[in-house]
């Protein structure tokens, strides 16, 4: 990327109909600014339903992720999280616009979309580095036969519903547990309000770094949900006596199969996932406005405080 030549990511769902037409609009706008509006390799389905909106690049073949001064992203969780994907070997921060339903990673809603793609062009945001997991599969004979990340969560699941799998919990080298479940979820703090939430794990805020571990439908005494520090390792091993193979899913997008005696390791990764950010607002505002947390009747220290947006 050269100081005269900005290069802005654009992902977006090519099957909505209000997606297509703020996408048309956010590229537009970064037109008429004089920057230059990037699709993903493969997105013909947008280009399509975009018509002709002027000269669009695309990634991978005009121009290089480390290129990518910002990409922003209309959609929810899901789109953001395969924006995160698409820029992981680069650089640029990733500004989300909800147009889901929670959409918990997204900076703003659709309504405010014309003021976020001013700001990113006057260059007015911060950047929010999120935590992130580097993940190994090593099989039964200690080689390493998969590896990739996930900024959400790595969950170890059976593959067979009529199966449960039988697994040992593994902190730091040192055997924990071991019980029959569904599976087991190791979950970031951005994750701990995804699938970790839905499984009953904490809410970690992010400034916290720190890993969550929550069994699935355990079978045992003890199989709570764990907290352990950033610096730890935690290894999911699938017993040699289970019947059937188990599935290894990183944030619901990237998958591979588990035989019998496979481990799943997981620890902190070196790099970190950067989100835009356009309004540095408290962690709990967030949480009060995306889940509709009932907050009413709250004075708090100073009577002037407002209460969070959305709240009653």
């Amino acid at each position: 990327m050269t100081k005269d030549r900005r290069e802005i990511l654009v992902v977006a769902h090519a099957r909505r109909d209000d997606t297509v037409l703020a996408a048309r609009r956010v590229i537009a706008m970064l037109l008429a600014a004089g920057a230059h509006p990037v699709l993903p390799d493969g997105d013909d389905e947008l280009r399509d339903a975009l018509g002709d909106v002027g000269p669009i690049a695309t990634l991978g073949v005009d121009v290089t992720v480390t290129a990518l001064e910002v990409a922003i992203v209309l959609g929810g969780d899901g789109t953001i999280l395969r924006a995160a994907e698409l820029v992981r070997e680069g650089t640029a921060p990733i500004l989300g616009i909800n147009m889901g339903h929670v959409g918990f990673l997204a900076e703003i809603e659709a309504d405010v979309i014309d003021d976020a793609i001013r700001r990113v062009i006057d260059r007015d945001y911060g950047v929010e580095e999120r935590m992130a997991l580097a993940v190994e599969v090593i099989d039964a004979t200690g080689t390493t036969i998969y590896d990739t990340w996930a900024l959400n969560e790595a969950t170890v699941e059976k593959a067979s519903r009529e199966r449960m799998m039988e697994v040992v919990i593994e902190i730091d080298g040192r055997p924990l547990s071991s019980f029959g479940c569904d599976g087991v979820v190791i979950s970031t703090p951005t994750g701990s309000t995804a699938y970790n939430f839905s499984a009953g794990g904490p809410v970690i805020w992010p400034t916290v770094e720190a890993i969550a571990v929550v069994p699935l439908s355990a079978h045992a005494l003890f199989a709570r949900p764990l907290v352990v520090g950033p610096e730890a390792t935690v290894a999911i091993e699938v017993l040699a006596r289970t019947d059937g193979i188990g599935i290894l899913w990183c944030d619901g997008r990237r998958s591979h199969d588990l035989p019998p005696g496979a481990r799943v390791v997981a620890r902190r990764s070196s790099r970190h996932v950067r989100l835009a950010r356009l309004h540095p607002a408290p962690f709990t505002d967030r949480l009060v406005r995306k889940f509709q947390l009932p907050v009413a009747g709250w004075r708090g220290p100073d009577p002037q405080t407002p209460l969070p947006d959305g709240a009653a």
